[in-house]
């Protein structure tokens, strides 16, 4: 059995932070376990050596790279989510914005008629969609 999950690298201490911001946002999200870096070892005590947890019901893993790295996260991988209610979209694009920036606002792009897409403070990029009720 082999199982496939996005990973996330976060540096200088920021996933816990993502996280709970992750949690505080998305419906059915938590953390379903979790190892920290201790004493003596490369990352900073308390941050995430690798977590493995849950947006909208889907896994992810992450960790706090204790290695400086010349890249970051790229909007050409993202996390996209789709939402049945417009307000409910809105609010979470609000949310997700506060420090990050707008790669594109929110508007009828033809494909989809309310779609964003926003990179957030920590860097991680965000795909959201309005679902299209016509689709079964």
């Amino acid at each position: 059995m082999a199982i496939a999950r996005p990973f996330l690298m976060f540096q200088d201490g920021g996933a816990q932070a993502a996280l709970d911001l992750y949690f505080d946002t998305f419906p059915d999200s938590r953390m379903v376990r979790v190892e920290r870096w201790t004493q003596g070892e490369p990352g900073s005590a308390g941050t995430i050596k690798v977590a493995v947890f849950a947006i909208c019901g889907r896994e992810f893993m992450c960790s706090d790279s204790p290695i400086k790295h010349d890249f970051s996260f790229t909007p050409s991988s993202s996390i996209f989510v789709e939402f049945d209610s417009a307000a409910e979209l809105d609010r979470v694009f609000g949310v997700l914005l506060d420090g990050g920036h707008i790669l594109m606002p929110l508007d009828d792009y033809g494909f989809s008629k309310r779609f964003g897409w926003l990179n957030d403070r920590f860097g991680v990029s965000w795909q959201l969609n309005l679902a299209d009720e016509r689709r079964t």
